[in-house]
């Protein structure tokens, strides 16, 4: 099970800010979701196979990859909101810590 200390630590990790009422109900999500997990451990799998993709044993119609026509660059670049030397520009998703 989940004990305070590692709630506490996993709540500063995610850097989340939590009131009491937050932190009742996440914390007992958590341990919940962990119990589960536990009861899950204690089924024997030893004779069960890994199943690398959910649907792997179904033969699902398959078509040959072909290539089509591309395009061309300027009208690509062309209908973007901002580009830099031939590529599109995009906004920063990760910002240097300060």
């Amino acid at each position: 099970m989940l004990s305070d200390d590692e709630f506490n630590r996993l709540v500063r990790l995610c850097r989340i800010a939590l009131d009491d009422e937050e932190k009742e109900k996440l914390q007992g999500n958590l341990k919940n979701i962990v119990g589960y997990i536990d009861s899950l451990q204690a089924i024997d799998t030893k004779d069960v196979h890994p199943c690398v993709h959910v649907i792997e044993c179904h033969d699902l119609p398959t078509r040959a990859d072909e290539v089509g026509a591309k395009l061309d660059r300027d009208v690509f670049l062309a209908n973007s909101p901002s580009h830099v030397g031939g590529m599109v520009k995009v906004p920063a998703i990760m910002k240097p810590e300060e």
